[in-house]
């Protein structure tokens, strides 16, 4: 089984420095890097630690260099980097990701003011330079009854109201926070309101989203409602084509298209059209868009542009805006698994409560220390 150190990295980038380390149970070892070939690339430094060895997984969809299967047990400072100088702030984070739809967490329960800024997190997000993740999140103290609130700052800094992966990642993460394995739920206020994931016993996290909002200024869009208010199965020319659009929001604002049959989500040029629809003009604050392919009226095939984060693995508000918009589209039931590029989710939209349920994966990736420069 291959191995993988990091060495410090030598550069800066907007005031961050990262340091992660793995390597095989011993009290000292020498250190190696493995690139995504499988190739060798660096040797060098001796750890004096007791480390778990990882298992890697590497392959073209992969979201990061390099993925490590197992956790990191209890990095110390002095062995990542002891030539770190004393005045750097530390930052220790534990990696998720719910379906390849990677978050760097951070423990902010102290404080109900995020411990780094928005550049901050960009350039910790960013995959060359810092740890590498669609978003950072952050645990705060809970407000207005809630048991926690959370925070998301995306990979361009920008900040979203939640995030349906994210929150199952959360979830995880607070469970071990607090040392519990038991299932429970949490109550989490949102900037998209409160929301709450379930730890279920198979290891999953069902999430009960709420009611999907559909009045087109609410969204928001200013695209004219097709339906009760709606904007169901509108036309919209982006890169000159004439596009069938549903617009949903989960608390975050959706533009969802259902393709023909015989078009393969896989062949659009999702880099080409994504932003074009993220920064059109109808959509005052930006939109997440979904590219579905309908394989049955229970399974679902989707592709996302995510908004500040771009093309994404999963996305969990999005496959519950999509399965809301086949189902008023008159092309999907209620209850849907929605395939995505890193795997599937289990979509209902119960007609008892209005509100829609995803049930869904959050794994650990690895944990690590982010050295701040000031």
């Amino acid at each position: 089984m291959a191995t993988v150190v990091h060495a410090p990295l030598t550069g800066r980038l907007s005031g961050f420095r990262t340091n992660a380390v793995a390597a095989p149970a011993s009290s000292s070892t020498k250190c190696s890097i493995v690139n995504a070939s499988g190739k060798i690339g660096f040797s060098g430094c001796t750890l004096k630690s007791n480390l778990v060895s990882p298992s890697l997984r590497t392959g073209p969809t992969a979201c990061s260099s390099v993925r490590v299967a197992a956790m990191v047990a209890d990095l110390k400072t002095k062995s990542t980097a002891p030539e770190v100088a004393a005045s750097e702030n530390l930052l220790r984070f534990v990696k998720y990701h719910g379906l390849g739809n990677d978050f760097i967490l951070v423990d902010n329960r102290k404080s109900s003011t995020l411990c780094i800024s928005p550049e901050q997190a960009a350039t910790l997000c960013d995959r060359n330079f810092g740890v590498g993740g669609d978003g950072v999140i952050f645990v705060l103290p809970g407000v207005n009854g809630s048991d926690y609130t959370m925070r998301i700052i995306n990979s361009d800094g920008s900040e979203p109201e939640m995030c349906g992966n994210g929150i199952r990642c959360m979830a995880k993460f607070i469970a071990e926070l607090e040392g519990t394995t038991e299932p429970r739920s949490y109550k989490i206020d949102t900037l998209a309101g409160l929301i709450v994931p379930e730890l279920m016993p198979d290891g999953q996290v069902c999430v009960d989203m709420g009611p999907p909002i559909l009045e087109a200024k609410q969204v928001p869009t200013t695209l004219e409602p097709t339906r009760d208010g709606a904007v169901i199965k509108a036309p919209l020319v982006v890169a000159g084509r004439s596009w069938s659009v549903t617009c949903v929001s989960m608390g975050n604002p959706h533009c969802v298209v259902l393709l023909d049959a015989s078009e393969d989500v896989y062949s659009l040029p999702l880099a080409e059209i994504g932003p074009l629809f993220e920064k059109n003009e109808v959509f005052p604050a930006r939109i997440n868009t979904e590219f579905v392919q309908v394989l049955s009226s229970s399974h679902l095939r989707m592709r996302v542009w995510e908004r500040g984060a771009g093309p994404t693995l999963a996305c969990g508000t999005g496959a519950c805006a999509l399965v809301v918009a086949a189902v008023l589209e008159g092309r999907a039931e209620r209850s849907c698994l929605v395939e995505l590029p890193g795997g599937p989710l289990q979509i209902e939209w119960r007609e008892s409560d209005n509100h829609v349920y995803m049930t869904g994966p959050a794994q650990i990736a690895f944990r690590g220390t982010a050295y701040l420069y000031s």
